[in-house]
């Protein structure tokens, strides 16, 4: 399967650089909140950091390794029909393209919270900073039925303004007279081991959706030089860097605005930025993160229409779905269907935490599911040289730990908030529905 002869370009460095821009991105400036309120303890806090650093670091390995002995354009998608029954992998990709959905709408709620604290005199709505989201999506939605692309410059101007706000909150750790609070990390309360557990899991369901994007590794396994030495090097360095960042930012909030605070503190990082420079700095701060929001809501918008595309012309999904404006290159179906979805997430779940739990939810059985085709991609590829593809060392522990992680989350997800778990299973359920029906239709209309 692999093309031994093709040029592989991505060095060490590459590989690392790819695995930090793919998962760094807006959760930080939102979630330390969430998984603040969560934990019971600051030791928890931290210790979900780090765990959920150790659980993205094993789901990068296993993907890679997939991507590199089954390496096909579109290929986190592909690999559900080549390893299990057509209903599943129509079940599973759709519903990973509604958790993309509401991933969008979840980021675009971050965006508001930030720049209704510059709008506002007083806290707005949750229904308010709903519309807020809701206006940036139709907004892009608007622009991308233009024909009008997200250029990469701009997309490295993104970056470098998402890089240059966590390095300035990291840095509020190095200014005394940002810090308000006395650290203390020994835990307050009679808590039973129970107690630790539920909190523990909740905490990492906020971490698992920072930690999110790893799985894209799954697309560039075949593309490495030297994969065995550099694949899992890079991913490895890559994501210890995330953990430090994650980690350092982490405490930078627990420093600044205290672990109590924390946990219902809004515009966390645009606080770190008041402490630091005053009003001046948490005015700026917000705007800047939220044109990152929007720029983030637009690539969004760019990708996933271009994925429900590529099902349509393998089947997977209507045709409909390939519907195309040749003058101005848009996907004019996908990307309407996309942008409802979002809208319709929004409309449903106008909080944040409703849009983080119905997200991850959805997430945890597309990673479970996806993650162990590994084992079934290893018996279809056992004739591969393996000195032209990446295997993971310790297998199968790896993934078994990866997709026992993602159990537990899901499970966690359906005791504490048993309407969102029936919600998103619902959903996959009438996604299995839908294909039999599809199914049927087509028999029928083919004689």
């Amino acid at each position: 399967m692999t093309n031994t002869s093709k040029k592989s370009l991505l060095n060490l460095f590459d590989i690392t650089m790819i695995v930090i821009g793919l998962v760094i991105g807006m959760g930080i400036f939102r979630t330390a909140s969430d998984s603040a309120r969560a934990a019971i303890t600051p030791n928890v806090f931290f210790i979900s950091w780090i765990v959920g650093g150790f659980i993205a670091l094993c789901g990068a390995l296993t993907y890679a390794e997939i991507g590199s002995r089954y390496p096909i354009t579109g290929g986190y998608y592909k690999i559900f029909a080549t390893c299990y029954h057509p209903s599943i992998a129509f079940a599973i990709n759709c519903i990973i393209l509604i958790s993309n959905a509401a991933s969008l709408s979840g980021v675009a709620l971050i965006g508001s919270e930030y720049i209704s604290q510059i709008i506002f005199a007083q806290p707005p709505s949750d229904l308010i900073k709903s519309l807020i989201a809701m206006s940036a999506i139709i907004l892009f939605y608007g622009i991308n039925l233009l024909g009008l692309r997200m250029s990469s410059n701009m997309q490295n101007i993104l970056m470098l303004i998402k890089i240059s706000m966590i390095l300035l909150i990291v840095s509020a750790i190095f200014f005394p007279a940002t810090s308000t609070v006395n650290i203390d990390f020994i835990p307050k309360g009679d808590f039973t081991w129970i107690d630790y557990v539920k909190s523990f899991g909740m905490a990492l369901v906020a971490v698992s959706f920072t930690y999110g994007g790893y799985q894209q590794t799954i697309n560039f396994g075949d593309e490495v030089k030297n994969p065995q030495k550099n694949l899992p090097r890079g991913i490895f360095i890559g994501i210890i860097v995330i953990i430090l960042l994650y980690l350092s930012v982490s405490y930078a909030y627990y420093k600044v605005i205290g672990f109590e605070e924390l946990k219902n503190a809004k515009g966390i990082a645009a606080i770190v930025a008041e402490r630091m420079f005053g009003p001046t700095g948490k005015f700026a701060f917000s705007i800047l993160l939220f044109i990152a929001v929007l720029a983030y809501v637009n690539v969004l918008l760019l990708s996933n229409p271009r994925v429900m595309f590529a099902m349509s012309e393998d089947g997977i999904l209507p045709k409909a779905f390939s519907k195309k404006d040749e003058k101005r290159d848009v996907l004019t179906v996908s990307l309407t269907v996309y942008a409802m979805l979002s809208v319709v997430v929004l409309f449903f779940a106008d909080t944040f935490d409703k849009i983080l739990s119905f997200t991850i939810f959805l997430d945890s059985i597309g990673m479970a599911f996806s993650a162990a085709t590994i084992f079934m991609i290893r018996k279809k590829t056992k004739h591969l040289d393996p000195k032209q593809i990446y295997s993971m060392r310790f297998f199968p522990v790896m993934p078994i730990i990866f997709i026992s992680a993602y159990l537990f989350v899901a499970t966690t997800i359906a005791i504490d908030k048993p309407e969102t778990a029936i919600t998103a299973t619902a959903v996959l359920a009438g996604f299995l529905i839908l294909f039999f029906i599809m199914q049927k239709r087509k028999s029928l209309n083919s004689k």
